[in-house]
C-alpha cells in the first residue's frame, strides 16, 4: 500500500473519530447511560433485529440475482442461493469497516471470481443493482424535502412518498433508456480518443445492449422500495430497544438523505457522517437533537452486532454446505479405503513383473 492510501485511510478514520465526538458534544450524549441502554437491550427485540436484516440481505441478493441471471453467460456457472447469501452478508459486514460504495461491490467480485466474469457480475452487477436504491431515496427524498417544507405529518409523507415511488415505478424503463444512450455517447466519445480500455467497452456495450429489460427494471425498482421499508423497520426496533421516542415516520423521512450522504460519505461505513445527518434530519422532523444523536449512537452499536451476527451464521452455512458432499463421499467409502484413492476411472490391473513370486 503506498504512502497516499496510508494517510488517506488514517484521515478518514480521525474524520469519523471527530464526527462521533462532535455529536457526542452536540448532543449532549451521556456515553455511560447510552451504552447500559444497549446492553439492556430485550433479547426479543434485538431478534427481531436480525430477523429483519435476514429479510434484507435476502431482498438485496434476490436484486442481485435477478441482474446477474442477466449478465452472465450461459456456460458461466451459478452462484447457489446460500453462497449468493453469503457474499451479500460479508458486503454489509464490510461495508460498516470501508466506505460503504465498496464493501458489497468488493465482497461480490471477490465471491464470484470462482464462477467466471467477476468483474461483471460482481462489480457491475452490484453497482447496477444498487444504483436502483440510489433512484428510489431521489425520489424518496422529494417526498421528504415536500412534507418538511409544508409542515406536514407521517400521513402527508406516507402519501407523497407512495406517489413518488409509483413515479420511479413509470419513469425506470425510459430513464434506462437515456441512460443507455449517454452511456454510448460517452463509449464513443472515449473510443475516438483512444481512452476506452476492454472492461470498460464491455460495460457500455453490456448497458448498451438493452440487457435490462423494463420488466427487470421495474422488478428492481419494487425489490428497492421494500428494502427501503424494510430499513425503516429496523431503524424503528433500534429505536424501541433503547427507549428513543422517535416517531417512525421521522425515520422514514430521514432515511433517504442519510443513504445519499452515505453515498458521498469518505469514512468507513460512513461512521460520524450518518449519525449528523441522522440527528439533524431527524431535528428539521421535529425530534430533539439529543434524543436522535443518542439514538443514532445505539442504532450503530446494535446494527453492527446485528450484520456481523448474520454475516458469521451465513459463513457457517456455506461451510456446512461444502462440508456435506465430503461427509457423504466418507461414508460411501468401504472401510479400510481412504478416499484419496477414490476415482471417477477404473484402475489399471497391477502388472506382474517376471520372476516376482506373489
Amino acid at each position: 500500500m503506498s504512502l497516499r492510501r496510508v494517510l488517506l485511510t488514517l484521515g478518514s478514520i480521525a474524520l469519523s473519530a471527530v464526527l462521533i465526538v462532535l455529536l457526542i458534544r452536540v448532543g449532549n450524549i451521556d456515553l455511560r447511560s447510552t451504552l447500559y441502554q444497549v446492553e439492556g437491550v430485550s433479547r426479543f427485540i434485538f431478534l427481531k433485529l436480525v430477523l429483519l436484516n435476514v429479510l434484507l440481505i435476502c431482498l438485496s441478493t434476490a436484486k442481485w440475482r435477478s441482474v446477474d441471471a442477466a449478465f452472465r453467460r450461459a456456460s458461466d456457472p451459478v452462484p447457489s442461493r446460500i453462497a449468493a447469501f453469503g457474499f451479500t452478508s460479508a458486503g454489509m459486514a464490510l461495508g460498516l469497516v470501508l466506505p460503504i460504495q465498496l464493501g458489497m461491490t468488493a465482497a461480490r467480485t471477490i465471491g464470484t471470481h470462482f464462477y467466471g466474469s467477476a468483474l461483471k457480475r460482481g462489480t457491475a452487477g452490484t453497482l447496477l443493482e444498487q444504483s436502483f436504491d440510489l433512484l428510489n431515496v431521489l425520489f424518496l427524498a422529494v417526498a421528504s424535502a415536500a412534507t418538511w417544507f409544508f409542515g406536514g405529518g407521517g400521513m402527508m409523507w406516507v402519501i407523497s412518498a407512495a406517489g413518488m415511488l409509483a413515479l420511479a415505478w413509470l419513469a425506470v424503463a425510459p430513464l434506462m433508456r437515456v441512460a443507455r444512450w449517454l452511456a454510448s455517447c460517452l463509449a464513443n466519445a472515449l473510443a475516438r480518443r483512444n481512452r476506452l480500455g476492454g472492461n470498460l467497452q464491455s460495460f457500455f456495450e453490456l448497458l448498451h445492449s438493452g440487457v435490462l429489460s423494463e420488466a427487470l427494471t421495474r422488478q428492481l425498482v419494487i425489490l428497492s422500495a421494500a428494502r427501503f421499508v424494510v430499513v425503516v423497520l429496523m431503524a424503528g426496533q433500534t429505536a424501541a430497544a433503547v427507549g428513543a421516542p422517535i416517531p417512525l415516520w421521522h425515520l422514514a423521512a430521514a432515511t433517504p438523505f442519510v443513504y445519499l450522504a452515505s453515498v458521498i460519505a469518505i469514512t468507513p461505513g460512513g461512521i460520524g457522517v450518518n449519525e449528523l445527518t441522522f440527528a439533524s434530519v431527524l431535528k428539521m422532523f421535529g425530534t430533539p437533537f439529543a434524543v436522535g444523536a443518542q439514538w443514532a449512537l445505539a442504532n450503530r452499536v446494535l446494527g453492527v452486532a446485528a450484520c456481523f451476527l448474520v454475516a458469521a451464521f451465513a459463513a457457517i452455512l456455506i461451510g456446512i454446505k461444502r462440508l456435506a458432499p465430503i461427509d457423504a463421499a466418507r461414508k460411501r467409502v468401504p472401510h479400510g479405503s481412504s478416499l484419496s484413492g477414490i476415482s471417477d476411472t477404473p484402475s489399471e490391473p497391477e502388472i506382474e513383473e517376471p520372476g516376482r513370486q506373489r
